[in-house]
């Protein structure tokens, strides 16, 4: 682990089953979901739509870019090969309106069809588009943290994320972590730490339960899930995107309301 992130926050004695696609979700597959929080495929997206998507996400990030980009101060963007560009991008949003390959992974069947039917049959709308990029021996840890503690809708909101490796994404690189079964406990204070997160010495890390994925493989959570990546510290690179969907018609509130009851720092506690 990085020198800022306790080395016990993460464990991976324990893997999350996988199903082989999105076409193996039934009823059982729904019930699961229900109680775990979190289902998890090995073939979402095949190795051509797979590259399409990270040359996609190269091409919007280049400057000028109208999405949401931040980019390292040492990346030459005109001399970096789409790979290379990807490996300095610290923040990537809000792409799927600026490429036609990322508006096309929005509406996915593979992505909107589980995603669908996790929200019990609404029509899924996006909320939220970003890739979360790990380049080899420097990607950040991404702390435990709930992704409602993000998002300016009711809280009784439905939301359902969709996390898709475009690398293989392992145990050494940064691979995602869950809680099962956290989504049914309600909403839990976020303090502003290394990120804005939950608490480290709140996490039950004694349900880490690691969701190593093959590039193109999926992991559908619920969006009260406790989850978080740590750092890459191998020598590949871990590149995934991340959809958000609620039902059609959901309203947005102010940003007090959101905090009011995942709080920031000084509300009650401390951390």
């Amino acid at each position: 682990m990085s020198a800022d992130t306790p080395a016990q926050l993460y464990r991976s004695d324990r893997l999350a089953p996988l199903l082989d696609s999105p076409q193996d979700i039934g009823p059982a597959e729904l019930d699961a979901y229900r109680g775990l929080g979190f289902l998890a495929v090995r073939r979402a997206l095949d190795a051509a739509e797979v590259r399409e998507v990270l040359d996609a996400l190269a091409a919007v990030a280049r400057p000028p870019s109208p999405a949401a980009v931040e980019l390292e101060a040492w990346v030459r963007p005109d001399e970096a090969s789409p790979d290379e560009l990807l490996d300095g991008v610290r923040k990537l949003m809000s792409f799927t309106d600026h490429d036609p390959r990322l508006a096309r992974l929005a509406r996915h069947p593979a992505v909107t069809g589980p995603a669908g039917r996790l929200l019990g049959g609404a029509e899924p709308v996006l909320l939220q588009d970003m890739a979360l990029l790990k380049p080899p021996g420097g990607g950040r840890e991404k702390p435990w943290h709930q992704d409602k503690a993000y998002f300016d809708v009711p809280l009784g909101t439905p939301v359902v994320g969709v996390w898709i490796a475009l690398d293989d994404a392992t145990a050494d690189n940064g691979c995602m972590h869950v809680l099962p079964g956290t989504h049914a406990e309600g909403p839990v204070v976020h303090f502003k730490r290394r990120d804005f997160q939950i608490c480290d010495t709140a996490v039950q890390t004694h349900r880490d339960t690691a969701v190593p994925l093959p590039a193109g493989g999926a992991l559908y959570f619920d969006g009260l899930l406790h989850h978080g990546t740590p750092p890459n510290l191998s020598r590949t690179r871990r590149r995934a995107v991340q959809l958000h969907y609620v039902p059609a018609g959901t309203p947005h509130l102010p940003q007090e309301r959101r905090l009011a009851v995942f709080g920031a720092d000084g509300k009650d506690v401390s951390c």
